[in-house]
């Protein structure tokens, strides 16, 4: 017998095109990390590459496009199966595909 707890259901995600997979429950932020992505945004001064900082939506480093919707933070988006996911509409040459 075992004491952990059962894993969530998996849903499916695209990101730029790429097929991702998450768990239910878990954040955008989250899934892309697990999925080996962890820059999805560009700094308009300096084109420094952003992911993931604060965690809990303070810092805005985390936009990202969710379903169309620019301005997204990918902190405190909940996935959602077949969520189509881009990058901030200020990175150029990146947008939602």
């Amino acid at each position: 017998m075992t004491n952990r707890p059962p894993s969530a259901p998996q849903v499916k995600l695209t990101y730029r095109g790429q097929d991702i997979t998450a768990s239910a429950g878990q954040t955008v932020a989250a899934a892309l990390i697990r999925n080996g992505i962890s820059a999805w945004r560009i700094t308009r001064r300096g084109d420094v590459p952003r992911g993931l900082f604060c965690g809990i939506g303070v810092c805005y480093d985390c936009l990202l496009t969710v379903d169309g919707v620019s301005g997204q933070r990918a902190c405190l988006v909940e996935v959602v199966d077949g969520m189509r996911l881009g990058d901030a509409p200020d990175v150029p040459g990146t947008e939602e595909q």
